[in-house]
């Protein structure tokens, strides 16, 4: 499985660009991707986006960064040579899958992931439902975003601003905490798993 975390200029993936994408292999969690690009000539750049993952602007527009295409290329060549099982996961996956998918489209490449995706709000969604706890609520839909799904799993909030690996590495954390009940990477060793406490 592939655990992906996407950073971007927005949330469109027609209007919006890639500036970081961080994966790992959960089967293999030393196996790591991480890049950075410039943004694609014409992108919406959203302050509020560039909030979150801490670029500048002229980061974003560095000529000496990897394009878009670059990128994708890049990540597409890692998952299918070092990774077996490619089903993409993460926190809001649909976001990523899409960028990515999006992203492939401007390049003219072939995207090679399937449809079917692992994602983590479902999951921690799903396992307090199945321990007897209420998920959140809010504005009428569910309120489990990252912050509350590694609260959940003993988990410190993720560092702000951050970068698409570290987002990575957190959703994969809380993927193996709820799927096995087992910790997955050395930088969240000294936090138990609540459930198993």
């Amino acid at each position: 499985m592939i655990v992906i975390d996407i950073e971007a200029t927005g949330v469109n993936p027609q209007k919006n660009s890639i500036v970081s994408l961080g994966a790992l292999d959960l089967d293999n969690p030393e196996n790591q991707f991480y890049d950075e690009c410039r943004v694609w000539e014409g992108a919406h750049v959203e302050t509020k986006a560039l909030a979150v993952n801490g670029f500048s602007e002229e980061e974003i527009a560095d000529p000496t960064k990897k394009t878009e295409a670059e990128l994708v290329k890049a990540f597409i060549a890692w998952a299918m040579d070092r990774v077996e099982e490619r089903t993409i996961a993460a926190q809001n996956v649909s976001f990523d899958h899409d960028m990515l998918r999006m992203a492939c489209q401007r390049a003219g490449i072939e995207f090679p992931f399937a449809k079917r995706t692992i994602d983590v709000h479902t999951l921690v969604w799903t396992h307090m439902k199945v321990k007897g706890k209420i998920p959140p609520v809010a504005h009428n839909h569910s309120a489990i975003d990252m912050t509350y799904a590694l609260s959940y799993c003993g988990l410190p909030p993720e560092p702000r601003p951050h970068n698409a690996l570290t987002g990575a590495f957190c959703h994969a954390e809380v993927i193996s905490r709820i799927a096995y009940n087992r910790k997955l990477l050395p930088d969240f060793d000294t936090y138990d798993i609540p459930w198993m406490s």
